[in-house]
C-alpha cells in the first residue's frame, strides 16, 4: 500500500472512531465509544479496522479506497450475507476479466 493511501487510511480509520463515539442516540444507542485497536490492509485498496469498544466488545469495519481525484476511505460493517455475496461475486468478476481480455 502506498505510503499516501496508508495514511489516508489511519485518519480515516481515527474519524470514523470518532463518529460512531459520538453521544447522538440515534446512531450510538448503547452510549459506546470506539478506539482504533488494528488496522490490517487486505490489499491495495481495502483494509480490515478492528475497532475496541468501552464495553469490552470488538468491531470489523471493511474499509475500501476509491481511487477517484485525490482519493478517499469509504467503510461498512458487512453482514455474513455480504461476506457470502461477495465470495460468490468473485467467480463473476473473473469471467468479466476473462471476457475483457481480448480488447486489451
Amino acid at each position: 500500500m502506498q505510503k499516501a493511501v496508508a495514511q489516508k487510511l489511519k485518519e480515516a480509520a481515527e474519524k470514523c472512531a470518532q463518529n460512531f463515539s459520538n453521544n447522538d442516540r440515534s446512531r450510538n444507542f448503547n452510549n459506546e465509544t470506539f478506539k482504533v485497536d488494528m488496522i490490517e490492509p487486505l490489499s491495495e485498496y481495502t483494509a480490515v479496522v478492528i475497532f475496541k469498544k468501552n464495553t469490552g466488545k470488538v468491531a470489523a469495519f471493511f474499509f475500501y479506497y476509491l481511487n477517484m481525484g485525490d482519493g478517499y476511505w469509504r467503510y461498512f460493517c458487512p453482514s455474513d450475507s455480504h461476506i457470502l455475496g461477495m465470495e460468490s461475486f468473485k467467480k463473476y468478476k473473473d469471467k468479466a476479466e476473462k471476457a475483457n481480455w481480448v480488447h486489451n
